[in-house]
């Protein structure tokens, strides 16, 4: 088909914009498909392909946006976004601002924002679009495109996390991390939190889930160490790999499927957020996925048993 090839070298562009758009896999991945439809249906054949799609999956972004925010003011719990193990998109001269805009600290941020707002931050400060595209991509004027941009830097900046630059000391933290974890060092945990450290789960009403965010380096690091010996006795595994361009890990059942992933924030050297992922729905497209219930119960079994 005309343009086919084009469109699928311009995918990982569009999936990138469409997924800091609106921090879900499936939601982004559904607004390229239907860019495609709309690209395939149309008589179109733009000058700049890449504008024209941009453009079409940004407009598709925001509507799906619209809607989505309704639905998240509803959500039971923390909502947090579906955690990405790959950016498709791959620029290596800007791969540490692609990595810290592709982050949980970041895509919460970006929530903040109103649908143009978030928009025209991620055409522009992301992915480095001329005002001219940005403007055509949000149908506003290129001057409305500059005052929403200034809108969106300072929301972004009030509570924007300041990450280490060292990429091989945030990974030997993380290893450090996941290594007491599993033993259940106690102590050997809450020197690598900060004081101020939260632990953020998301199961979404279907998985079991914290009540709220457990905050503080001891409440934090008691939890962890009384529960992820236990969770390991059951033949639960934790493989570190970076979720959200920040270091990480995905955690399976002893039957390989995928029981949640942690993101973990780093700042000042110390680890200063766990943002944990559970819902199944956020999970399917990392492969099959646990029975958190049933998990949950053996967990709490082995705990009992080891007294």
């Amino acid at each position: 088909m005309d343009g086919a090839e084009e469109f699928e070298e311009l995918r990982p562009l569009l999936f990138s914009i469409a997924y800091r758009m609106l921090g879900s896999v499936g939601e982004a991945e559904d607004a390229v498909q239907e860019t495609w439809l709309r690209y395939a249906a149309s008589s179109v054949r733009p000058v700049s392909l890449k504008a024209y799609l941009s453009t079409t999956v940004t407009r598709i972004s925001i509507d799906v946006l619209r809607s989505a925010r309704v639905r998240r003011e509803a959500y039971p719990g923390t909502w947090l976004p579906e955690p990405l193990l790959d950016d498709p998109y791959e620029d290596p001269a800007r791969a540490v601002e692609l990595a810290e805009s592709l982050s949980v600290a970041a895509l919460l941020l970006l929530e903040r924002l109103s649908p143009l707002e978030r928009s025209v931050f991620v055409l522009r400060e992301v992915f480095a679009f001329g005002f001219d595209d940005v403007a055509e991509a949000t149908g506003r004027s290129q001057a409305a495109c500059r005052q929403l941009l200034v809108r969106a830097r300072r929301h972004m900046e009030e509570g924007r996390a300041r990450f280490d630059p060292d990429e091989e000391e945030r990974d030997e933290l993380a290893r450090r991390f996941f290594d007491a974890m599993a033993r259940g060092d106690l102590s050997g945990l809450q020197d690598l939190l900060s004081a101020d450290v939260q632990l953020v789960g998301d199961g979404g009403g279907k998985a079991p889930q914290l009540a709220r965010a457990v905050a503080g380096a001891g409440n934090v690091a008691r939890l962890l160490a009384r529960v992820h010996p236990a969770m390991a006795s059951t033949g639960i595994t934790c493989t570190p790999r970076p979720v959200n361009g920040q270091p990480g890990a995905v955690f399976h059942d002893r039957d390989g499927n995928v029981l949640r992933t942690f993101a973990l924030e780093v700042r000042d050297g110390r680890i200063h957020t766990v943002h944990s992922v559970i819902n199944p729905d956020k999970l399917g497209h990392l492969g099959p996925v646990a029975d958190a219930w049933a998990v949950n119960r053996e967990v709490r079994q082995a705990r009992r048993r080891s007294g």
